[in-house]
């Protein structure tokens, strides 16, 4: 389990970002796409989201979840479409809460899987 804090990357400063979130306890902040992510302990994730904030930053979301310690490839567009059905039908159902998994689709495998 990890605290994951999402922060709009226009306009923010990574070194800024870095700083006030590591003050409080968060391990790594990273650039994903037009957001960063900073991920910290569990028991770190309000005092981390309260020091970003404070620094000026606005805050997308914060929330707890759950973070693979190793990742699976999967390569074969066949198994990705397996993948990607279960997934779908498990956030469907209504008993499920919550869905994490540890696989990573290449973007060459996902754009032909939803094509």
């Amino acid at each position: 389990r990890r605290g994951i804090v999402i922060v709009e990357a226009e306009g923010a400063d990574e070194d800024e970002l870095t700083l006030a979130a590591a003050e409080r306890g968060a391990d790594d902040v990273a650039l994903d796409g037009t957001t960063f992510t900073v991920s910290c302990d569990i028991a770190n994730l309000a005092e981390v989201r309260a020091a970003i904030e404070a620094a000026g930053f606005t805050v997308d979301s914060a929330e707890l979840t759950m973070v693979p310690k190793t990742t699976v490839e999967v390569a074969d567009e066949n198994e990705a479409k397996k993948i990607l059905r279960l997934i779908d039908q498990l956030e469907d159902n209504d008993d499920v809460q919550d869905v994490y998994a540890n696989f990573d689709i290449p973007e060459r495998v996902l754009e032909a899987v939803a094509g």
